[in-house]
């Protein structure tokens, strides 16, 4: 019989042995270099609302600019260059920016439905039928997040 392992970096693999007969065929035990965590930690960073752009101040703008970007430059380099510096300039004044924060949420989580028990919960005092929606789904984001850690 044969087995097939996968080792996510080949490096991280040390050593093997084989084990005594375990039922009809040898064991196989692997030594292998965990990294403490494998994962990309996000970051905190900063990013434009486009959908609240002031419109009109950027039409102006690039109105005013629009002469020096169309004759300014002699190569297609230096016409890109140009038609980049316009487009930052404009970013940076009318586009308001938020801060997008670390989720603190581990990456196996579901969160479709932990939107939907916060919507559920936001709506429980409206009635009874609502709460129990919110009991529901919140039993059943328990249990998705358990057997989900268990996989993971």
């Amino acid at each position: 019989m044969l087995d097939v392992y996968l080792v996510r970096t080949e490096s991280s693999f040390t050593a093997s042995s084989m084990v005594q007969r375990i039922s009809d065929h040898y064991g196989a035990i692997l030594e292998v270099e965990w990294e403490e965590n494998c994962c990309v930690h996000q970051i905190e960073r900063l990013v434009p609302v486009y959908h609240k752009t002031d419109v009109l101040d950027l039409q102006i703008l690039l109105r005013d600019k629009f002469g020096k970007w169309a004759s300014n430059g002699s190569c297609v380099d230096e016409i890109w260059k140009n038609f980049k510096e316009i487009v930052s300039e404009c970013i940076e004044r009318f586009d308001p920016h938020k801060i997008l924060r670390k989720n603190p949420d581990p990456e196996y989580y579901n969160k479709r439905l932990k939107i939907k028990v916060r919507k559920a919960y936001n709506r429980r005092e409206l009635g009874e039928h609502h709460l129990q929606e919110s009991k529901r789904l919140s039993k059943q984001l328990l249990a998705a997040k358990k057997g989900t850690r268990e996989f993971f």
